[in-house]
């Protein structure tokens, strides 16, 4: 086990953490959202996640393709209820423990600033790191009623810490946050309608992207009549297919990371949960 964490659960097929292999994955989960600004209860996302992992088979149909990938889940991180800041810190030092055993790290999420934490570990140990981030909302403010650490500025703060941004997904924004993107020469934005209609130009811009890969899937990307318990539901979204292919077109580059964060239920067998957990092991599957 690693410092500050606990085991409530383990995701379905993970390997026992007793004996290591390295360059393999690393799950974490964050049960915090003490940002959330709408729909709370996305700290009980990392629970509801793994439980509707044991609802999928080990091989997997879609992809004609047998998971056997080396993962090994670590259990929850010992959050900091309130106090995002020093959540974050925490995140930062866990992942770097997984790093520093040769494990790539995967976050089940709680709110989307889980993704400071392992973005900011991961972009100190390799250069010109590129965060895929797939959302309804670009999560570019500043600051978010006060809050510079918070689930609507996460992206402001991967950008700050000097990654190239590919968003995928996004239909909605601020004003400040469009001129933020106008201003700056290494984000790159594919709105749902581009998703919709122009997928292969999608997939032949992520191919093309060369170096380290880090993956972050906020669930509110994908459409609320798929998957309506999210922090901050916006129609218009994402369908499995399109995540799906997004997947099978990343999974053959250099990914360092990923996470999928603001599940928002406490209820077992929820339609969001099971679709988070199919995202995990969909990717759990195409890695290579």
């Amino acid at each position: 086990m690693l410092l500050n964490t606990y085991e409530p659960w383990k995701f379905a097929f993970s390997h026992e953490n007793d004996e290591i292999i390295e360059n393999s994955f690393g799950i974490i989960g964050v049960p915090f959202d003490s940002t959330t600004s709408y729909h709370s209860g996305s700290r009980l996302g990392p629970i509801v996640v793994r439980e509707a992992s044991f609802g999928f088979e080990k091989y997997n149909t879609v992809f004609n393709k047998e998971l056997n990938t080396i993962f090994y889940d670590f259990g929850d991180v010992n959050v900091v209820p309130g106090n995002c800041e020093k959540t974050c810190g925490i995140i930062e030092d866990t992942v770097n423990e997984l790093l520093d055993m040769n494990l790539r790290p995967i976050i089940i999420g709680g709110e989307h600033s889980a993704s400071i934490g392992a973005i900011e570990a991961l972009s100190k140990r390799h250069e010109k790191l590129t965060v895929i981030h797939l959302d309804a909302h670009r999560d570019l403010a500043f600051e978010f009623i006060g809050e510079k650490y918070s689930h609507a500025a996460v992206m402001r703060r991967a950008h700050e810490a000097g990654v190239n941004l590919v968003q995928i997904g996004i239909r909605s924004s601020s004003a400040d946050e469009e001129e933020f993107v106008k201003s700056t020469y290494n984000i790159q934005t594919f709105k749902n309608k581009d998703v919709h209609k122009h997928m292969d130009a999608i997939e032949y811009y992520l191919t093309n992207i060369d170096g380290p890969i880090y993956i972050s899937i906020d669930m509110d990307v994908i459409d609320p009549a798929i998957a309506p318990s999210v922090g901050n539901p916006t129609p218009g979204g994402l369908f499995i297919s399109e995540i799906e292919t997004i997947l099978e077109t990343l999974c053959h580059k250099n990914v360092v990371g990923f996470d999928v964060v603001e599940t928002a239920s406490d209820r077992l067998g929820d339609h969001t949960a099971v679709v988070a957990a199919k995202i995990i092991y969909d990717f759990l599957t195409l890695i290579e």
